[in-house]
């Protein structure tokens, strides 16, 4: 059965209470009539979106995200519709007095809420569960999952003790998969290509490809790619700074915020465009760093060091001690907090570190390396000398 908390994750509902129409009224009367045992639940979700959700704007940080980044998905989606004009003009008078209200109640609590795409983007990465949105909903997924898209037009899941789920998804616009921080999954595209997700990612993709070319847009995080070869239809992986053209080949793109965007090339052949930029070819054992101003430095590197996370372990060559947390905390949702007199940035690390389920066995390896000890207080870490 479902509970109240989910059908305020539901987008279908959420526009239902704000914009019923005749289609979504008969969508929920069959729900209701097919899942009886909902209704309580339903209508629990339905006085608190009405009475708290949007006049007083108690829903969690997170919830108000989620709910105006949902909102803000279906004013583009129908924005492009050219048939019900009057209705969309009515309906986004309506959403943006909804959002106006949402943003107005979180200044209020001191809380900084934006429509900007990165922020909304970090803050759907903080959620603990993995999302597939499509169709206008999202699905939740507890653990990791393995992704498959068939020729049907429809996704198989498996995710960890489960049996294989299939669901059907957008066949007409992009579907998004968000893997949050501390979690990480796989997608095998329709062409068979297959990407490996690291966390804290956001993947947009189709149901199926168009008869011309391949296209998917890595919005945030990190994901490795081994492309299935096809001279008539090339493969692109778009950032927002850059563009990857794929020849058929297997490299990784790292796009996380705050970080500086990179490719890595393992083998085959790929180039890079940014904007009024010349396309730049990268060869095999290259790493090519994006610039602010829209170019890229290559350089000769061992491609281990930056694919190994995909197989449960990072490897490190003379890595700064801060680098190897920042890693190690989005890999397991963790933060570290350490003193000015705890002096990392001076000392590097080289080696491999195995990511264990057991989080003290990699603390453990951190602290030998830099003569330091931790104490672990929830998803923090606090890190000081040993002296002490």
């Amino acid at each position: 059965m479902r509970r109240y908390s989910d059908f305020l994750k539901d987008s279908k509902f959420i526009w239902w209470q704000l914009l019923p129409d005749d289609a979504l009224n008969k969508y929920w009367k069959d729900f209701t009539e097919q899942h009886p045992e909902s209704g309580r639940e339903m209508e629990r979700a339905s006085l608190y979106l009405k009475s708290e959700g949007l006049n007083k704007s108690s829903l969690t940080e997170t919830e108000r995200i989620i709910l105006l980044t949902k909102i803000q998905r279906t004013i583009r989606d129908r924005r492009k519709a050219k048939q019900r004009k009057l209705f969309w003009y009515s309906s986004a008078a309506i959403v943006l007095l909804v959002i106006g209200l949402i943003l107005f109640y979180s200044r209020r609590e001191g809380i900084a809420i934006t429509s900007d795409k990165e922020l909304i983007i970090g803050e759907l990465l903080k959620n603990e569960d993995i999302q597939l949105i499509t169709n206008e909903e999202s699905i939740y997924f507890q653990n990791d999952i393995d992704v498959k898209l068939n020729t049907e037009g429809k996704a198989e899941i498996l995710q960890k003790d489960k049996e294989v789920r299939e669901i059907e998804i957008q066949q007409e616009q992009l579907n998004t998969l968000i893997i949050p921080y501390g979690k990480r999954s796989t997608l095998t595209l329709a062409d068979g290509s297959k990407v490996w997700l690291n966390s804290g990612s956001v993947l947009e993709f189709p149901a199926q490809f168009g008869s011309k070319k391949r296209e998917i847009r890595l919005t945030s995080g990190e994901m490795y790619i081994e492309v299935i070869p096809d001279q008539n239809k090339p493969f692109f992986v778009h950032t927002s700074n850059f563009n990857v053209k794929v020849y058929g080949t297997k490299f990784n793109v790292s796009n996380y915020t705050g970080s500086v965007p990179s490719v890595v090339l393992v083998e085959g052949s790929v180039s890079l465009q940014s904007k009024d930029h010349k396309e730049l070819f990268i060869s095999p054992s290259e790493k090519a760093v994006y610039s602010g101003s829209g170019t890229f430095h290559t350089q000769k590197v061992d491609v281990n060091q930056f694919i190994s996370w995909k197989e449960g372990y990072l490897t490190f060559d003379k890595t700064p001690m801060t680098e190897v947390l920042q890693q190690i905390g989005r890999y397991y949702n963790l933060s570290f907090d350490y003193e000015q007199d705890v002096n990392l940035q001076k000392r590097t690390c080289s080696g491999k570190i195995y990511l264990s389920n057991n989080m003290n066995n990699v603390m453990t390896t951190i602290a030998l390396l830099t003569s330091t000890q931790y104490d672990m207080q929830n998803n923090r870490i606090y890190i000081t000398s040993q002296s002490k």
